[in-house]
């Protein structure tokens, strides 16, 4: 069977917007979820105009996080309006939100209001900051996530300022947390009837993905885990990080790594590099010998690696069993048409902004991942969706939208 067709029969009523909330949908779209986005009749998501290349076109930003959905724009200002939606909720296995702390409470379509209407509702809430954090009431993007939760604590060139790493990991990495565990639910729901509450802030979930970073603050007396650079928290087992290559441009960098569990890398490695005379020799011959001529150790590595292009310093390394790779740019990776070919990365066909190659679902579900579809145009799908979800006719879904109520 294949990945699109998982959760056939799964109903998610999708209030989210920006990323954090539809990453997390789009998987489960992917999967085969029919995800309605319930969106405001007059802009939308706000992620449809963020960094677009003109009015008329929804955002390339948009187009990435919302692929397989439905979209229905209906006004939440209007009695009519909600009315609609707490109907909808009365369908939906599940119903997501990200929006500000309290926005939707104050729309009624609170958890209480909510789960009085479906008691099985998996009802689910992203913010940045949990309940009873003192920031609860915090507005929260990507970056704050990273800065409060101690990603970029951990960040950074040693002697540096903090960074921001360039993974939304605050956004699209709360979204797949959330993705497990809406699935985790919904399989007790099937099996119980029972719903639930799921509620996850953007700063817990980051603390979730630095777990080794407290690891290595109980194992050294309780100081803050520091920055690294490109190595591993602690600092690693030299030789390991990034180093220079021939073609001297911003990413001609390989990535080499020795596991202080595997003396034999640094062996190989001297073979590799034809310094065969440094095997054996005790200034480099362990783990904590290598550490204390870090500097060395590196030197010796980069001239080796400046003598090749990243590929081949890669390749090299590679053969020799030591782990090793080329640091490759957002360009080569497009350019590598394997991933197309392997339908990591597919065209969207898009009525309005036209064929989009994009990253989708990684996971191979009967030997290939999941098909993109197209990101839904503003209110596309507003009249088929209540005829579907609400069985509602022609006739009444007309009045609606002469009314304004929805927009189609």
């Amino acid at each position: 069977m294949s990945g699109e067709n998982c959760l056939a029969g799964l109903k998610i009523l999708d209030l989210t917007q920006f990323e954090a909330g539809p990453s997390c949908t789009e998987a489960l779209a992917w999967m085969g979820a029919d995800v309605v986005k319930v969106e405001n009749p007059g802009l939308g998501d706000p992620g449809r105009s963020s960094g677009r290349s003109s009015a008329d076109k929804d955002a390339n930003y948009f187009l990435q996080y919302n692929s397989n959905k439905r979209s229905v724009a209906i006004n939440l200002k209007d009695p009519r309006g909600l009315e609609l939606v707490k109907n909808m909720a009365k369908q939906a296995d599940v119903m997501i939100e990200n929006f500000a702390p309290g926005a939707i409470e104050r729309l009624g379509l609170s958890y209480d209001v909510v789960k009085a209407i479906n008691p099985g509702i998996i009802f689910c809430q992203i913010k940045g900051f949990g309940s009873g954090s003192p920031f609860e009431k915090g507005l929260a993007f990507d970056m704050i996530a990273q800065a409060c939760g101690g990603l970029m604590s951990v960040t950074g060139e040693e002697d540096g300022p903090p960074c921001k790493p360039g993974a939304t990991i605050g956004d699209t990495g709360t979204g797949m947390i959330m993705a497990v565990s809406i699935l985790g639910a919904y399989i007790r729901r099937l099996r119980t009837g029972q719903g639930e509450h799921l509620q996850l802030a953007m700063q817990d979930s980051i603390m979730h993905y630095i777990r080794n970073a407290f690891t290595y603050m109980e194992r050294t007396e309780g100081k803050p885990a520091p920055r690294a650079g490109s190595k591993t928290v602690g600092g690693g087992n030299p030789p390991i990080g990034v180093y220079p290559c021939k073609g001297g441009g911003p990413n001609d960098y390989v990535y080499i790594y020795t596991s202080a569990a595997n003396p034999e890398h640094w062996t190989r490695l001297l073979k590799v590099m034809g310094r065969e005379d440094l095997i054996g020799d005790a200034r480099y011959a362990t783990p904590a010998a290598r550490t204390e001529r870090r500097e060395e150790v590196d030197a010796i590595v980069a001239e080796w690696t400046r003598t090749h292009d990243k590929h081949t310093a890669m390749q090299l390394v590679s053969g020799a069993t030591i782990p090793s790779g080329a640091v490759l740019d957002t360009r080569e990776l497009a350019d590598d048409k394997t991933f197309e070919q392997r339908k990591i990365r597919q065209t969207m066909k898009h009525p309005v902004n036209g064929d989009y190659v994009m990253s989708g679902w990684p996971v191979r579900f009967g030997g290939e991942p999941p098909a993109v579809g197209p990101a839904p145009l503003l209110g596309q799908h507003s009249g088929i969706v209540l005829a579907d979800w609400l069985k509602m006719d022609s006739a009444a879904i007309g009045g609606l939208k002469a009314e304004k109520v929805i927009v189609e």
